[in-house]
């Protein structure tokens, strides 16, 4: 596991479009929405600028998962990042890759001292056990959140203040 780099970008477009078409609830985006985005594009969600991240979790050179972290940049609320584009491909979960994807935001947030945002669509039970078990709670639920193909998907709103939490002495 380790942050995506410019050079990631060609990967990252793939698993990207698979994601999209694999489980197109559990993103705002659709793949047409995301089709023509240049390579340029691509490279700036593999490396936002510092301190947002883009992290990878590969199987060897092969890029099998991502999670990003992007920072609110505004003023009033610096204080809060949100956690998104969290994506595991399927032969790979229930193996502690996608705890480990969302563990690595938490500690790049923790060191940001932020409120760290996500949200998972209210079916997405495994999304929403990690977040919970990973001390996020929900301050909310968005009804409607998106709408695909005429079905409604209502998002559970999720928060785990950083702030003030200090890492374990060792």
């Amino acid at each position: 596991m380790r942050p995506l780099t410019a050079a990631d970008a060609a990967a990252y477009r793939a698993i990207r479009m698979e994601a999209l078409h694999d489980t197109p609830e559990a993103f705002s985006a659709s793949p047409e929405d995301e089709a023509d985005l240049s390579d340029a594009d691509m490279a700036l969600r593999c490396e936002p600028a510092v301190p947002g991240v883009t992290i990878g979790a590969f199987s060897g050179a092969t890029l099998i998962g991502t999670a990003c972290y992007l920072p609110e940049r505004r003023a009033k609320t610096r204080h809060k990042a949100t956690m998104v584009a969290v994506y595991l491909k399927p032969a790979w979960r229930k193996t502690g890759v996608g705890r480990a994807m969302v563990e690595a935001i938490i500690a790049h947030a923790r060191k940001e001292r932020v409120i760290l945002l996500c949200n998972a669509t209210m079916h997405n039970l495994p999304a929403r056990r990690l977040y919970h078990a990973l001390g996020f709670v929900p301050y909310g639920v968005e009804r409607d959140a998106l709408i695909i193909n005429g079905q409604s998907y209502d998002e559970e709103l999720l928060m785990l203040d950083l702030r003030q939490d200090q890492p374990a002495a060792e």
